[in-house]
Protein backbone atom coordinates (compact mmCIF):
# COMPACT_ATOMS: atom_id res chain seq x y z
CA UNK A 1 0.00 0.00 0.00
CA UNK A 2 1.40 3.48 -1.15
CA UNK A 3 1.26 6.54 1.18
CA UNK A 4 -1.04 7.88 -1.04
CA UNK A 5 -3.75 5.14 -0.73
CA UNK A 6 -3.38 5.14 3.40
CA UNK A 7 -5.62 7.10 5.58
CA UNK A 8 -4.10 10.71 6.51
CA UNK A 9 -3.25 10.56 10.51
CA UNK A 10 -5.91 12.42 12.50
CA UNK A 11 -5.79 13.28 16.23
CA UNK A 12 -8.93 13.38 17.10
CA UNK A 13 -9.78 10.11 15.72
CA UNK A 14 -10.56 7.82 18.98
CA UNK A 15 -9.74 4.91 17.68
CA UNK A 16 -6.82 4.97 15.27
CA UNK A 17 -6.99 1.02 14.44
CA UNK A 18 -9.87 0.10 12.49
CA UNK A 19 -11.88 -2.70 14.27
CA UNK A 20 -9.88 -2.62 17.78
CA UNK A 21 -11.49 -0.80 20.46
CA UNK A 22 -8.71 -1.71 23.10
CA UNK A 23 -6.24 0.92 21.95
CA UNK A 24 -7.10 4.76 21.40
CA UNK A 25 -6.10 7.93 20.91
CA UNK A 26 -6.62 9.75 24.18
CA UNK A 27 -7.09 14.00 23.57
CA UNK A 28 -10.35 13.09 21.91
CA UNK A 29 -12.10 11.55 24.99
CA UNK A 30 -11.05 13.37 27.66
CA UNK A 31 -13.39 15.56 29.15
CA UNK A 32 -11.84 16.62 32.59
CA UNK A 33 -10.20 20.42 32.37
CA UNK A 34 -7.64 19.26 34.56
CA UNK A 35 -6.53 16.88 32.07
CA UNK A 36 -4.35 17.74 29.09
CA UNK A 37 -3.56 15.43 26.84
CA UNK A 38 -1.62 16.30 22.76
CA UNK A 39 -2.26 14.71 19.84
CA UNK A 40 -1.29 11.01 19.01
CA UNK A 41 -0.64 10.14 22.42
CA UNK A 42 -2.34 6.57 22.77
CA UNK A 43 -2.89 4.22 25.98
CA UNK A 44 -3.76 0.54 25.21
CA UNK A 45 -7.36 0.03 26.76
CA UNK A 46 -10.93 1.51 25.81
CA UNK A 47 -10.70 4.51 28.18
CA UNK A 48 -8.47 6.49 29.67
CA UNK A 49 -9.67 8.54 33.31
CA UNK A 50 -10.22 5.97 35.14
CA UNK A 51 -6.19 5.68 34.90
CA UNK A 52 -6.08 8.98 36.33
CA UNK A 53 -7.11 8.10 40.52
CA UNK A 54 -7.51 10.74 43.01
CA UNK A 55 -8.01 13.83 41.39
CA UNK A 56 -10.40 15.80 42.95
CA UNK A 57 -11.03 19.32 42.04
CA UNK A 58 -10.57 20.54 45.44
CA UNK A 59 -6.71 20.23 45.00
CA UNK A 60 -6.47 22.01 41.19
CA UNK A 61 -3.58 19.29 40.44
CA UNK A 62 -3.05 18.89 36.71
CA UNK A 63 -2.09 15.94 34.81
CA UNK A 64 0.30 17.03 31.65
CA UNK A 65 0.79 14.47 28.81
CA UNK A 66 2.68 15.42 25.73
CA UNK A 67 2.23 14.47 22.15
CA UNK A 68 3.11 10.81 20.90
CA UNK A 69 3.10 9.20 24.19
CA UNK A 70 2.52 5.38 24.28
CA UNK A 71 0.83 4.22 27.34
CA UNK A 72 0.34 0.22 28.23
CA UNK A 73 -2.58 -1.17 29.75
CA UNK A 74 -2.95 -0.97 33.76
CA UNK A 75 -0.98 2.48 33.99
CA UNK A 76 -2.13 4.35 36.64
CA UNK A 77 -1.35 8.01 37.45
CA UNK A 78 -1.92 8.97 41.06
CA UNK A 79 -2.70 12.42 41.61
CA UNK A 80 -2.43 14.92 45.21
CA UNK A 81 -5.32 13.48 46.43
CA UNK A 82 -3.65 10.29 47.27
CA UNK A 83 -1.91 11.97 50.19
CA UNK A 84 -2.97 11.90 53.79
CA UNK A 85 -1.48 14.41 56.27
CA UNK A 86 1.84 13.73 57.72
CA UNK A 87 2.52 15.95 60.22
CA UNK A 88 -0.31 14.77 62.77
CA UNK A 89 -0.73 11.56 64.59
CA UNK A 90 -3.00 10.19 62.66
CA UNK A 91 -3.30 10.34 59.37
CA UNK A 92 -6.63 9.42 59.10
CA UNK A 93 -8.70 11.77 56.56
CA UNK A 94 -11.74 12.98 58.77
CA UNK A 95 -12.43 15.44 56.47
CA UNK A 96 -13.64 13.17 53.87
CA UNK A 97 -15.73 11.40 54.98
CA UNK A 98 -19.99 11.80 56.30
CA UNK A 99 -19.96 12.51 59.61
CA UNK A 100 -16.81 13.46 61.13
CA UNK A 101 -16.12 16.65 62.99
CA UNK A 102 -13.16 18.07 61.20
CA UNK A 103 -12.51 20.72 58.27
CA UNK A 104 -9.90 20.06 55.73
CA UNK A 105 -6.44 21.10 56.95
CA UNK A 106 -4.44 23.56 55.39
CA UNK A 107 -3.04 23.24 52.34
CA UNK A 108 0.62 23.22 54.28
CA UNK A 109 -0.30 20.72 56.27
CA UNK A 110 -0.62 18.59 53.55
CA UNK A 111 2.06 16.94 51.38
CA UNK A 112 0.63 18.23 47.79
CA UNK A 113 3.57 17.64 45.11
CA UNK A 114 1.88 19.69 42.30
CA UNK A 115 1.05 18.41 38.64
CA UNK A 116 2.00 15.41 36.98
CA UNK A 117 3.78 16.70 33.61
CA UNK A 118 5.11 13.94 30.89
CA UNK A 119 6.41 15.29 27.92
CA UNK A 120 6.77 13.96 24.36
CA UNK A 121 7.46 10.54 22.43
CA UNK A 122 7.48 9.16 26.33
CA UNK A 123 6.91 5.09 26.66
CA UNK A 124 5.31 4.05 29.65
CA UNK A 125 5.38 0.50 30.39
CA UNK A 126 2.34 -1.89 31.64
CA UNK A 127 1.07 -1.48 34.93
CA UNK A 128 3.15 1.94 35.94
CA UNK A 129 2.36 4.16 38.60
CA UNK A 130 3.24 7.32 38.06
CA UNK A 131 3.05 9.45 41.89
CA UNK A 132 1.78 13.05 42.25
CA UNK A 133 4.24 16.03 41.01
CA UNK A 134 6.37 13.45 39.07
CA UNK A 135 8.21 15.75 35.88
CA UNK A 136 9.11 12.86 33.25
CA UNK A 137 10.99 13.97 30.33
CA UNK A 138 11.13 14.04 26.66
CA UNK A 139 11.78 10.47 24.94
CA UNK A 140 12.14 8.82 28.20
CA UNK A 141 11.10 5.20 28.83
CA UNK A 142 9.33 3.59 32.64
CA UNK A 143 9.72 -0.06 32.55
CA UNK A 144 6.82 -2.54 32.98
CA UNK A 145 5.54 -2.12 37.19
CA UNK A 146 7.54 0.70 38.00
CA UNK A 147 5.96 3.10 40.44
CA UNK A 148 8.10 6.74 39.93
CA UNK A 149 8.30 8.58 42.47
CA UNK A 150 10.70 11.50 41.20
CA UNK A 151 11.68 13.70 38.02
CA UNK A 152 13.07 11.54 35.14
CA UNK A 153 15.35 13.25 32.89
CA UNK A 154 14.69 13.02 29.32
CA UNK A 155 15.74 10.34 27.01
CA UNK A 156 16.22 8.26 30.22
CA UNK A 157 15.14 4.56 31.00
CA UNK A 158 13.61 3.64 34.27
CA UNK A 159 12.82 0.50 35.94
CA UNK A 160 11.77 -0.99 39.20
CA UNK A 161 9.67 0.29 42.83
CA UNK A 162 10.95 2.79 43.50
CA UNK A 163 12.22 3.35 40.31
CA UNK A 164 15.87 3.80 39.22
CA UNK A 165 17.61 5.08 36.93
CA UNK A 166 18.63 2.12 34.16
CA UNK A 167 20.51 4.01 31.47
CA UNK A 168 20.23 6.89 29.43
CA UNK A 169 19.12 6.22 25.74
CA UNK A 170 21.75 8.39 24.32
CA UNK A 171 25.02 10.29 24.67
CA UNK A 172 24.47 13.91 25.73
CA UNK A 173 24.98 15.52 22.09
CA UNK A 174 22.19 13.50 20.35
CA UNK A 175 19.84 14.56 23.01
CA UNK A 176 20.39 17.81 22.85
CA UNK A 177 19.77 17.19 19.12
CA UNK A 178 16.67 15.99 19.44
CA UNK A 179 15.52 18.22 22.31
CA UNK A 180 16.43 21.03 19.75
CA UNK A 181 14.58 19.19 16.69
CA UNK A 182 11.69 18.24 18.42
CA UNK A 183 10.10 16.26 15.71
CA UNK A 184 6.86 15.88 17.61
CA UNK A 185 6.03 19.42 17.02
CA UNK A 186 6.37 19.11 13.11
CA UNK A 187 3.31 18.72 10.34
CA UNK A 188 1.76 15.36 10.17
CA UNK A 189 3.26 15.39 6.54
CA UNK A 190 6.94 16.56 7.85
CA UNK A 191 6.80 13.99 10.45
CA UNK A 192 5.66 11.17 7.81
CA UNK A 193 8.62 12.23 5.82
CA UNK A 194 10.71 11.86 9.10
CA UNK A 195 9.80 8.64 9.57
CA UNK A 196 12.86 6.75 8.09
CA UNK A 197 15.44 8.88 10.39
CA UNK A 198 13.18 8.30 13.59
CA UNK A 199 12.62 4.57 13.16
CA UNK A 200 16.57 4.13 12.31
CA UNK A 201 18.55 2.51 14.30
CA UNK A 202 22.29 3.72 12.92
CA UNK A 203 22.30 6.32 15.68
CA UNK A 204 25.15 8.17 13.46
CA UNK A 205 23.14 8.48 10.49
CA UNK A 206 20.43 9.74 12.55
CA UNK A 207 23.17 12.36 14.83
CA UNK A 208 24.55 13.32 11.32
CA UNK A 209 20.96 14.31 9.67
CA UNK A 210 19.82 15.70 13.04
CA UNK A 211 22.58 17.92 12.69
CA UNK A 212 22.02 18.71 8.74
CA UNK A 213 18.47 19.79 9.74
CA UNK A 214 19.65 22.23 12.30
CA UNK A 215 22.03 23.88 10.30
CA UNK A 216 19.79 24.42 7.87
Amino acid sequence: MSMNDRKRPDPNKVHPIAGYDKEIYVKPTIKNPNIIVGDFTYIADSEFESHVTHHYDWNGDKLIIGKFCQIAAGVEFVMNGANHQMNAVSTFPFYTLEGWDMEPPATDDLPLKGDIVIGNDVWIGQNAVILPGVHIGDGAIIGANSVVGNDVDSYTIVVGNPAKVLRKRFDDELTDLLLKFKWWDKSIDEINKLIPILTCSNLETVRVELRNRLNK
